[in-house]
């Protein structure tokens, strides 16, 4: 079973049906049974055009679940608009959905959580996990949302901000692992930044170029995620990285900044530095000073201590950190490095296997436990 297939896949399906009228909630729930359907079924038996297929199985799904709610007529008017046996259109209605998913009913963070639950292919867990939210707390976020778009026309798209969001966490995820995912983020921006002259929409386009010219050389031939100060930067997309310089330019000569073009700077300045020892180190904690005063987010401020710790010194890092909470995600893995640089050996140890049991994946806690293992073995 294809499993990327049906992911990309599914927001053409469900743009169908709620272009037909299907409501947001119906229509997405629709579109799973589908899914589930196709799981059984392709394996041996795959269709020629999986797209028409799923269109068909999901709309009849949407059928089945309204006709308890429906008069006789209004069923007989459905069934008369189901779509024919035959290819279905090639028509990419991606980035559309997703501005209609960002209804103005729904909050912004709302309407970034179902976007990416029905749209982006995400997991509750994995979103939760972008929002640092329990997976309990996000399902009751997407469960709420579902409620108030449930019977509402997608007539009136959100904003760009709250696609931006959306389209920046899918990206995340996709970097995290899924490349795919990562490219397909990408290719949505663009498509974007082709239709709307906007410096975020640029300045996002620009982030996500300069990272993913970095992602050959982010794990090793047995997939272990290798630190950035380590890459080989030969394996760097030099291509890449001058388009996404040039897009970032162009868009902070505009003197809008704003938080996805702030980051593009970081990310810009560490693939300028030939070696991470020529890193500009004190022009990204003034980034980072920036990128604070825009968003406030503690995942900044925990990147910035790394930064002020390469700029400053290990020991002003660590004082940045004290003002941090301790649950903050990664944290315990910054202050495992900070304290080796400072070289206090034995917490660094310590610290780098109590973050590996907290780790989000898997890739991460076997580099933390390597890197506990390494530390106890030098002090030996």
């Amino acid at each position: 079973m294809d499993e990327l297939l049906l992911r990309s896949l599914t927001p053409s399906v469900l743009a169908v049906l709620v272009r037909r009228g299907a409501d947001f909630a119906a229509a997405e729930d629709a579109v799973q049974d589908a899914l589930v359907e196709a799981v059984r079924v392709w394996p041996g038996d795959t269709p020629r055009d999986p797209k028409g297929w799923l269109v068909t199985v999901a709309w009849r799904r949407f059928l089945d679940a309204t006709r308890a709610d429906t008069s006789r007529r209004r069923r007989e008017d459905r069934l008369d608009e189901e779509p024919a046996p035959g290819p279905a259109p090639a028509v990419d209605d991606t980035l559309q959905l997703y501005f209609l998913c960002a209804h103005p009913s729904l909050t912004p963070s709302s309407a970034v959580a179902l976007t990416l639950r029905a749209v982006g292919g995400l997991t509750t867990r994995q979103i939760a996990r972008a929002y640092l939210v329990p997976e309990a707390t996000m399902a009751q976020r997407i469960s709420r949302a579902k409620r108030t778009v449930s019977g509402v026309r997608f007539d009136r798209p959100g904003d760009v901000s709250t696609v931006l969001r959306v389209l920046y966490l899918v990206f995340n995820e996709g970097y995290s692992g899924d490349v795919d995912l990562a490219a397909e983020a990408i290719r949505l921006t663009r498509q974007l930044a082709a239709a709307i002259d906007h410096p975020e929409v640029a300045g996002l386009l620009a982030l996500m170029l300069l990272h993913h010219a970095r992602r050959a050389s982010r794990t090793g031939p047995d997939g272990s995620l290798v630190p950035l100060a380590e890459q080989d930067r030969g394996r760097w997309d030099t291509g890449m990285i001058a388009e996404g310089v040039g897009i970032l330019q162009a868009a902070l000569a505009r003197d809008r900044l704003g938080e996805f073009q702030a980051q593009a700077a970081v990310a810009a300045l560490h693939a300028d530095a030939p070696t991470a020892e020529e890193t500009d180190w004190v022009q990204i904690v003034e980034w980072y000073d920036e990128l604070a005063g825009l968003t406030d987010s503690p995942v900044v401020r925990l990147n910035r201590a790394v930064a002020v710790g390469e700029a400053d010194g290990p020991r002003a890092g660590l004082a940045e950190l004290a003002a941090l909470s301790a649950s903050l995600p990664r944290r315990t893995a910054v202050a495992a490095y900070l304290h080796e640089r400072d070289g206090d050996l034995a917490t660094a140890a310590r610290l780098y296997a109590e973050a590996a049991h907290k780790a989000p994946t898997l890739a991460e806690r076997d580099h933390l436990t390597r890197q506990a293992a390494r530390l106890n073995a030098e002090r030996r």
